[in-house]
């Protein structure tokens, strides 16, 4: 069978990956985009560009149908139906909007909110914040020493308490891909609501929202090779009218007078102002590129890969892998690392003049680093586009690192 890496047009795919010769490895922090997305966003501009659901005239008409089609295209993708996608700015608007518009107002002293360790700071600290304006109790959940959810303290943590449950479907991080249907199952029993974030999985994994059970989601067009500045958030059908108006202005309003006014009843009313257009075609037309090769063989080719770089890691002196070690199952194709003696700065640099993009630091998730016991990490998150090549260039110049830099030291101080 056909795999990604013997269809290596996938790299055509991208001019920029298809006129360079570096080894993009930061996918996790954002991702190249497609021919078939630039087509998109250039054919929306060049056929003229509207405010949807702004007026009645023909090219306005024809801007909204184009909008609406990409809520809907939105929807499929992430198994949802469009009545339940509303979009954003990206992960962390989505993410403060639900806790904003509707954990807030659902959360009174003595209440719990239940987080991971392993969470990006953007679905950590609006949790934080929420729980200080109730009088509410952040509970943090942790992981065990391969970066797996520690179950049985999740599982303890959990109780009558519990309002909410927010946690990353993948770890940003380890890589850690986290069990949530059982989280789900387990939240839903003690009758507490769960948000996920699905920033590293949106593009990597096949996604389904309503089977996963969740009630809340949040993910990023720029993570799935869609345009920046663009995202979506899932609300399910039966909450949302338990969720306020959050940003208020143009478009989500109902009617308006001097002393009150009234909302929209319905996903919209989350929508304030003039959408970014051009940013929910991008993410259509991803999601168009994405099933057009299908997530199931893009996740075994992201997997294939990963396996083939934990297993060059385990050759190289002086790295430690942080999370699951030497294994590609449970986890997606980020993988974070250290390198004794090495600031994380100094691998960076040093893969850059390799050719090969890499991302250090904490990734934003400084609490999970303390539980690490580092305080940065060198980071490498795949896509769909690299190869083999990519990685075996990264292990060639980290196998010689320490060597290298030392000899470059002594070059400096002769």
């Amino acid at each position: 069978m056909e795999t990604l890496q013997d269809r290596i047009i996938c790299r055509e795919d991208f001019p920029f990956l298809a006129q360079s010769k570096i080894a993009y490895l930061d996918n996790a922090a954002t991702t190249q985009i497609p021919s078939t997305v630039l087509s998109a966003v250039e054919a929306y501009y060049r056929n003229g560009a509207a405010n949807p659901g702004r007026g009645e005239y023909g090219l306005n008409l024809q801007v909204t149908q184009l909008y609406e089609q990409a809520r809907e295209r939105i929807a499929a993708f992430v198994g949802a139906n469009a009545e339940e996608i509303a979009f954003t700015a990206g992960t962390t608007e989505g993410l403060n909007t639900i806790a904003q518009a509707y954990a807030a107002k659902m959360l009174g002293p003595g209440d719990e909110v239940l987080v991971t360790a392993a969470e990006h700071h953007s679905n950590f600290l609006i949790w934080q914040h929420a729980c200080k304006q109730a009088g509410a109790r952040l509970i943090i959940s942790p992981f065990d020493a391969n970066g797996r959810l520690d179950w049985d303290a999740f599982k303890a943590s959990v109780s009558a308490k519990t309002k909410i449950v927010a946690l990353a479907h993948v770890s940003n991080v380890l890589g850690t891909v986290f069990p949530i249907e059982d989280v789900v199952e387990l939240s839903h029993e003690y009758g507490a609501k769960v948000v996920l974030d699905c920033a590293q999985s949106i593009g990597h994994l096949p996604l389904n929202l309503h089977a996963l059970g969740v009630d809340f989601a949040a993910f990023s067009g720029h993570k799935m090779y869609a345009l920046s500045g663009i995202g979506a958030m899932y609300i399910k059908q039966d909450l949302i009218a338990d969720t306020s108006a959050f940003m208020l202005g143009g478009g989500m309003v109902d009617e308006v007078w001097e002393s009150q006014s009234s909302y929209l009843d319905n996903i919209r009313k989350l929508e304030a102002g003039t959408p970014n257009v051009v940013g929910a075609i991008s993410m259509a037309a991803a999601a168009d590129y994405l099933d057009g090769i299908g997530l199931n063989s893009i996740h075994n080719h992201e997997k294939e890969l990963t396996g083939y770089l934990l297993g060059c890691f385990s050759e190289i002196p002086d790295c430690k892998v942080h999370g699951i070690p030497g294994n590609a199952n449970d986890r997606t194709g980020i993988v974070s690392f250290s390198v004794k003696g090495v600031h994380p700065t100094d691998v960076a640099l040093a893969l850059d003049e390799a050719g090969v993009c890499i991302r250090t630091g904490t990734h934003c998730a400084q609490p999970l680093h303390r539980r690490l016991g580092v305080e940065q990490s060198c980071r490498i998150s795949l896509g769909l586009y690299n190869t083999f090549d990519d990685l075996q260039k990264a292990a060639r110049t980290l196998s010689g690192i320490r060597e290298s830099l030392g000899r470059r030291i002594l070059g400096m101080f002769p």
